[in-house]
């Protein structure tokens, strides 16, 4: 493959993204991406979907997901490439991880009420439990529309992340051991990036990896759109410490971010972590299929 034709995180509508599956994968091709995955947040459904739009000669597609993960040392994005969807393991976390969701939605809107007397018909609160993952962007839509709110930034902002939810995340240990039950590889992703701005590197990422790790935990995301080559060094010098694959995403979500399709950073020629990552990861889907 040529430098940049890879991008292994991105986002739809069935997570936080602007982008419908048939959207992205649309995108994807006009990019001259050779090779991506999508990662919506705590859902699968995208890999289904994707993977029947493609015809022969189209771009390389690997199934995927990002699990919001938080434990007593902090939050966690993992990633999961080339799983089985069928798989009872990883099926049972994205229902685990829809119902902390769903719980998190009334949580809100019944605090936005109670605060601020925003209210919202019964049909607009149904719609948004029946979304595939319903989050503060979409309560943030919602706002907007009422005039309740300016944009979504300022809705977040001044009024969702003022509420304080205690919270209730899939655990990193879970959300790995249901990814590898389904034949998958679970990655670290932007290992880096923590909790809002917080900056995580030196001793500190190699505490968490060796908890990671000792999960069962197998790669990092090296290459990412927000790294500067300081980080990028840093997680691919760990990548090797701990003889981990390495992966590389933009993490794209359409209008909702201003990050670029292809944008991770990603250069020729391209590491043996990632060069191991690819052949073993189609060496699942062949298996699989």
């Amino acid at each position: 493959m040529s430098i940049s034709t890879i991008d292994l995180h991105m986002h739809t509508t069935l997570s936080d993204g602007t982008d419908t599956p048939q959207e992205i994968f649309a995108n994807v091709k006009q990019a001259g991406i050779g090779l991506f995955s999508v990662t919506d947040h705590d859902s699968i459904k995208s890999a289904r979907i994707v993977s029947a739009l493609r015809k022969e000669g189209d771009p390389v597609f690997i199934p995927g997901v990002e699990f919001s993960c938080r434990d007593e040392e902090g939050k966690y994005h993992i990633l999961g490439y080339g799983y089985d969807p069928d798989a009872a393991a990883i099926r049972d976390i994205v229902a685990y991880g829809h119902r902390l969701r769903l719980s998190k939605l009334n949580r809100r809107l019944e605090h936005l009420k109670q605060e601020f007397h925003f209210t919202f018909t019964e049909k607009e609160q149904e719609d948004l439990a029946g979304l595939d993952n319903p989050g503060k962007p979409h309560i943030a839509a919602l706002m907007i529309a009422h005039g309740y709110a300016a944009d979504i930034r300022s809705a977040i902002r001044d009024y969702l992340n003022k509420l304080h939810i205690p919270s209730e995340n899939i655990r990193p240990e879970d959300a790995i051991r249901g990814i590898l039950g389904a034949g998958g590889i679970p990655v670290l992703a932007h290992p880096s990036y923590g909790s809002g701005d917080q900056l995580i590197m030196g001793e500190e990422m190699d505490s968490r990896l060796r908890r990671l790790t000792a999960f069962g935990l197998k790669g990092l995301e090296c290459f990412y759109s927000g790294f500067t080559e300081k980080i990028r060094n840093e997680v691919l010098s760990f990548a090797e410490q701990y003889d981990l694959y390495v992966t590389a995403g933009s993490d794209y979500h359409g209008s909702a971010k201003m990050v670029e399709l292809g944008d991770t950073g990603l250069e020729q020629p391209y590491p043996d972590g990632l060069q191991r990552f690819l052949q073993d990861v189609r060496k699942n889907e062949a298996a699989e299929g």
